[in-house]
């Protein structure tokens, strides 16, 4: 590949990058990266380009984790999560462009405002929850919530980012649990600091907790000089909501920062307490994975058509929607297969497919309501709960041709089973007669 210089702050003129995006200025520093203003020459758009270099992160043993955070962010496409736009690398050098955040981190506004109202700290945990509730149901924990990790938009939307920490399901062991201790002190769950494994959903829901009392109170739950005075404080729950708290919220702290693991509250819970549905949505908040909290925002999407022309797929895309030419184990070491789903071409329109759906949701038992996913699918969502909460199933469309849709159907929440048999007694016969195989012999891919 050819050899690209980023320029430098002081550079009168503007680097392209493999003939696709100008870099601009500097927006900031890390230890191993820098992150640039680019623009796409294509269509325009101003994105974050990080670039990383290959020779520091190999040298302290780090490449595992950025191909971890490749894998992960590619996977996790959510509205409040920052979004991964591509990957691209030359021989020294890796380049991610990125969604860009303008509005900053969350932190610095705690830092000026010292405290949020109480309105206002739900509306920005309610999104955080969708978020984090998202990565739980693919498999995907964060492992370093905090202030500074959660951006803002420059319409006041919050985005998670820095997955850098990440782990997947994946990576428990036979017990069940993961044991890699990591994350920022002041934030990580006391599970984690006792070093006797963990589960991963449960200690960013304590991660959650701490910032939910940070953006009310405008300080730490957990405070101490000495950092092990500070643990013992965090094993024990030691903390005092300040008198500003309502009852109602105070209660809903109180319950994710549980020492207990196994007794602190799930999302499931959590979304249905009444200080998280008190009052209207300042903003439109997006659905979280899980039924209970997607019912919050449901009022936002009824009524909502498909309007959107499904993406136009790159080369990245093909490259990672083909089966026979699957690079996911360069980025997702040790994870096998990702997560069960299926996927077909099709010559019928999005609007034809979308019927389809509809018509499956309206038949199938267990009743199941259509709302839009993203801004090119559709999620259909069961009203009876089952083993692990509500079945909810999402549908993304992708354009190969003019006249060719890939449709990519995945579990979006509950149970796995659930999903296989909806899959199999509704889904497939539905899809049948549209579904447009590559040869006479060729039939819907499942992954």
């Amino acid at each position: 590949m050819e050899e690209v210089a980023p320029p430098s702050p002081a550079a009168e003129g503007k680097s392209v990058l493999h003939g696709r995006y100008e870099l601009g200025r500097v927006l900031g520093r890390g230890t191993f990266a820098k992150v640039y203003l680019a623009r796409n020459l294509r269509t325009g758009k101003s994105v974050a380009m990080k670039v990383v270099g290959k020779e520091k992160v190999i040298r302290v043993g780090m490449m595992e984790q950025v191909k971890r955070e490749i894998s992960v962010m590619k996977m996790v496409t959510h509205p409040n999560i920052v979004e991964l736009h591509e990957v691209m690398a030359t021989r020294s050098k890796i380049f991610f462009a990125m969604e860009l955040v303008r509005g900053g981190e969350l932190f610095s506004r705690i830092a000026r405002a010292g405290r949020l109202r109480e309105e206002t700290a739900r509306h920005y945990f309610r999104q955080l929850i969708s978020a984090v509730d998202f990565c739980h149901s693919r498999g995907v924990y964060h492992r370093d919530l905090k202030p500074e990790n959660l951006l803002l938009d420059d319409v006041g939307n919050l985005k998670v980012a820095d997955f850098g920490l990440s782990a997947f399901a994946d990576h428990v062991r036979s017990d069940g649990l993961l044991h890699t201790t990591c994350g920022t002190p002041a934030y990580v769950a006391p599970e984690v600091i006792g070093k006797n494994g963990y589960d991963g959903a449960r200690a960013d829901l304590w991660s959650c907790g701490v910032i939910l009392f940070v953006l009310l109170a405008g300080f730490l739950p957990f405070q101490d000089d000495n950092l092990v005075s500070m643990y013992k404080k965090i094993h024990r729950g030691d903390f005092r909501c300040p008198p500003w708290f309502s009852s109602e919220a105070r209660r809903v702290v109180t319950k994710l920062l549980d020492p207990n693991p196994s007794t602190r509250i799930t999302v499931a819970k959590l979304v249905e307490t009444p200080w998280f549905k008190k009052s209207p949505i300042l903003k439109p908040v997006f659905a979280p994975a899980s039924a209970s909290a997607s019912a919050a925002a449901a009022a936002e999407e009824k009524g909502k058509k498909e309007t959107e022309e499904p993406q136009r797929l790159n080369a990245f895309h093909l490259i990672s929607l083909s089966e026979g030419f699957d690079l996911s184990p360069l980025f997702e070491q040790g994870r096998g297969r990702r997560e069960e789903g299926m996927r077909f071409a099709t010559r019928e329109p999005t609007s034809g497919v979308i019927s389809r759906l509809e018509g499956v949701a309206s038949r199938a038992e267990g009743r199941y309501r259509v709302t839009k996913s993203g801004a090119t699918g559709v999620r259909l969502e069961g009203e009876e709960l089952g083993r692990k909460g509500r079945l909810a199933v999402a549908a993304e469309f992708f354009t190969v041709a003019p006249s060719v849709l890939v449709v990519d159907v995945r579990k979006d929440a509950g149970d796995s089973l659930e999903y296989r048999n909806f899959c199999s007694d509704e889904l497939r016969p539905a899809l049948k007669d549209i579904v447009w195989p590559a040869s006479d012999s060729q039939t819907t891919t499942t992954v």
